[in-house]
């Protein structure tokens, strides 16, 4: 049997920008509150559509979980690790603040938390994982927009989704190999 992988397939057709994700990270994680405080986030894209018929639609991310990631390659404590599930962990008394894994995050998905001195980014709520539950994100949106799961098992919701769908990766020609998948 293989190692499970996890990996979030996102709708972004679905997004309303409630921000619900970001909320229930903030609370789960205990991210400390301020504007540049975040694991996960929903940005706008530009608009479409020409005056009066303009359509606005939003791209949530956050830590894409890279195979291949650019900021454990740079760490000089190694502290940032990746576990067998493909989960990228940062833990937190090996960090010396040097930021050089923020700056080698090409999706800048990492920020320094002040409180508890150390880089800070999104786990895929392990806590959650561990006791079989989903992450946060994904159990609170209203509409549906984030799936997680195993990608290495071919019958779980994530693999289902990619192989009926087409998608993209963010940033692809980077070769960070992110598991974080955006349906087309």
């Amino acid at each position: 049997m293989k190692t499970k992988r996890y990996a979030i397939v996102l709708d972004t057709h679905r997004c309303i920008d409630c921000k619900a994700c970001t909320v229930a990270c903030k609370v789960e994680n205990n991210v400390p509150l301020g504007k540049e405080n975040y694991r996960n986030w929903v940005g706008a894209d530009p608009l479409r559509g020409s005056y009066p018929n303009l359509g606005e639609s939003y791209t949530p991310s956050q830590c894409q979980h890279c195979s291949n990631p650019p900021c454990a390659h740079v760490c000089p404590t190694s502290a940032t690790t990746v576990s067998p599930d493909g989960i990228v962990h940062v833990i937190d008394h090996k960090c010396i603040g040097c930021k050089y894994c923020m700056t080698a995050c090409p999706y800048n998905a990492r920020y320094y938390n002040e409180e508890i001195e150390a880089v800070d980014k999104c786990t895929f709520c392990t806590q959650r994982i561990q006791v079989g539950r989903i992450p946060a994100c994904v159990e609170t949106c209203p509409t549906k927009v984030r799936v997680f799961g195993d990608i290495n098992d071919p019958n779980s919701e994530v693999s289902q989704l990619l192989a009926e769908n087409p998608s993209r990766v963010l940033k692809e020609a980077q070769g960070t190999k992110p598991n974080l998948y955006y349906l087309i």
